[in-house]
């Protein structure tokens, strides 16, 4: 039986299918469900300018995708959590699986072929090379 599922979500139209996917493996009551999302680390080679007040334009991005990852764990059937975490996104995915001891880690896949595949890198094939568990991957309809 599948206990803990960790969901990895980004702000893609993606999501949506991932969130879907995860409907359609009839979850059970004592299933637990964290769905997360990895934000990119802050920049560090931007300077602020000591005398100058900062915005809460950080917060902003975080606020949102809370608000999101509420919204689908308010429709879930069973026990769940937030974890909105910053870092590498497939370093942190796998970081969460085994702090969380998860028996399923379910992610996206953007479909990147070819250079773009090389240039921009493959969150879920890492993911699946790295797990320490199954992984099950939305590919884009």
């Amino acid at each position: 039986m599948i206990k803990t599922i960790l969901v990895a979500l980004d702000a893609s139209e993606l999501s949506e299918q991932v969130i879907q996917t995860l409907y359609d493996i009839q979850l059970q009551p004592a299933t637990k469900i964290i769905l997360s999302h990895v934000m990119p680390p802050p920049e560090a080679d931007v300077e602020w300018a000591a005398d100058r007040p900062h915005s809460n334009s950080e917060e902003l991005p975080y606020r949102y995708i809370e608000k999101q990852l509420q919204s689908y764990q308010a429709n879930l059937p069973c026990q769940s959590e937030l974890e909105i975490v910053t870092g590498d996104p497939a370093e942190e995915i796998i970081r969460l699986a085994n702090i969380y001891q998860a028996d399923l880690i379910v992610i996206g896949s953007r479909g990147l072929t070819g250079l773009k595949r090389i240039l921009q890198g493959s969150v879920s094939s890492q993911v699946v090379a790295d797990a320490p568990c199954s992984v099950l991957v939305v590919k884009p309809r």
